[in-house]
């Protein structure tokens, strides 16, 4: 194996030849074995920190900091990454101690590697383009990594409204297949009143297209950067014009609106935007979560439970006992949402951890950020492709419940009050008879009158009624 000798204040350390990242990013894989997950698992971020160091490279330029030719070898690297190339030689891992300086420094080595090939020169020849020197001009961990997340969060936060609106969809579809299927509404889990299959599927998308709205609204924290601030906000080694300059070229680069914030001492170590999204998505998990539990509370059975909906047979449900399929899409959407509730107290211990000038954890908070909208974005797909798309409705059994419940004996509180409602509600459970039967039983209203009451229009909507005199 050809390998080359690169040197760094520690020492000297000898690095495969065939391979774009130095050093740094070599001791960084030594120490750092922690989950396996590597940076290349994530190609939104390397996306992201290409695009940081292109606007660099160009807000440089054009202070007259760095050299074209430099600048347009940087450039080209940069654009070669953000296309999608050199994924494999981001070998970091996710986890690491620095605040995130081995994932920075892996960007810059192979981008400074790239950039000295197209010039003609070899790999590890970093006096004609250093990874420091020339890649990170004006930058440092502290404004470039979070800056990159940032830039990556928007983008990956866009993926995932985008599937929260095709789960939404599904919901609104079936609310409109099942807006005539009348069925007992519960509380409690006991019977309450009566609604349609339909309202209890529009409520679900609801319920979504709320929480696309706070997506939304969390995505606008981080168009807010720190570039420019290098080492704790202050700019020390970069030009006095250079953050608003850097500002102007990544909007450029990205064409997305990020701004610079007003305090980079501040912006520097405040992580609360993560906070602020993590909860968002916490909120979201838990209301999904929320609707998978309905969804197989209602499929529950088929024959002992309440059998109201029928979901997708989607594979076999036991090793045992034939016949049995189990509601596994929407219980894999349920641990989905588990863990993105788990991310969110791993993100919130993360930011309040953080110490004077600097929050050294953000790379377990980028982890688990990352780890979550990818969960979330492709569960909500699953979900509505694999589950609520071939959901059905056993009408039959749902007009039942709604007909043999005790709970239809509170549309006729209007009509016969309270205590005649409460005595034929008594009598029909000793009984076992219908709140229909018993109410005729006793003369309490006519049949016609009880029809009239009982239409499914009149018990769905606030309308005009009077107590039988």
């Amino acid at each position: 194996m050809k390998t080359r000798k690169e040197h760094d204040f520690i020492g000297e350390l000898e690095i495969e030849e065939g391979v774009y990242y130095g050093i740094q990013t070599f001791r960084a894989v030594e120490n750092f074995d922690i989950t396996h997950e590597r940076l290349s698992n994530f190609p939104s971020f390397i996306k992201a920190l290409a695009q940081v160091k292109k606007a660099a490279a160009l807000a440089n330029y054009e202070l007259k900091l760095l050299d074209e030719k430099i600048k347009n070898a940087i450039v080209e690297a940069c654009e070669r990454i953000i296309s999608g190339e050199f994924k494999e030689q981001f070998v970091v891992d996710m986890i690491q101690g620095g605040a995130g300086t081995s994932t920075n420094m892996n960007a810059n080595e192979v981008i400074a590697n790239i950039a000295l090939e197209s010039m003609g020169y070899k790999k590890g020849q970093y006096e004609f383009c250093h990874p420091n020197d020339h890649v990170n001009l004006s930058q440092s961990t502290n404004d470039a990594y979070p800056t990159a997340l940032r830039v990556a969060l928007y983008e990956r936060l866009f993926e995932l409204t985008e599937s929260m609106q095709i789960l939404k969809k599904s919901f609104e579809k079936k609310a409109f297949e099942f807006k005539d299927i009348l069925k007992m509404g519960r509380t409690q889990l006991q019977d309450a009143v009566p609604m349609t299959l339909g309202q209890e599927f529009r409520t679900f998308a609801v319920m979504l297209g709320e929480d696309i709205q706070r997506v939304k609204e969390a995505q606008d924290l981080v168009r807010e950067i720190n570039l420019g601030g290098t080492a704790i906000g202050t700019g020390i080694n970069s030009h006095p014009d250079y953050p608003k300059v850097v500002e102007k070229k990544l909007q450029e680069v990205t064409n997305r609106p990020f701004v610079t914030a007003s305090d980079l001492i501040e912006a520097t170590q405040d992580t609360g935007a993560y906070v602020q999204i993590s909860g968002v998505l916490k909120r979201v998990a838990s209301k999904v979560s929320k609707i998978c539990n309905d969804l197989r509370l209602l499929s529950s059975g088929p024959r002992a439970g309440l059998n109201e909906i029928n979901l997708p047979k989607m594979q076999p449900g036991s090793s045992i006992m034939p016949g049995k399929v189990n509601p596994v899409i929407p219980e894999v959407v349920n641990q989905v949402c588990f863990s993105v509730i788990g991310n969110d107290v791993t993100i919130t211990l993360a930011a309040e951890a953080g110490q004077l000038q600097l929050n050294v954890f953000e790379p377990v908070i980028a982890y688990s950020l990352f780890n979550s909208i990818a969960m979330m974005k492709r569960a909500f797909r699953t979900l509505a492709g694999k589950c609520v798309d071939g959901i059905t409705a056993n009408e039959e059994i749902c007009k039942n419940f709604v007909f043999n419940s005790i709970g239809i004996v509170t549309a006729l509180n209007p009509y016969i009050g309270y205590e005649n409602s409460a005595k034929i509600a008594k009598e029909a459970l000793e009984s076992g008879k219908s709140v229909y039967e018993l109410t005729l039983e006793h003369k309490l209203l006519s049949k016609e009158e009880l029809d009239e009451i009982f239409k499914p229009q009149n018990m769905l909507q606030a309308h005009m009624h009077s107590i039988k005199k």
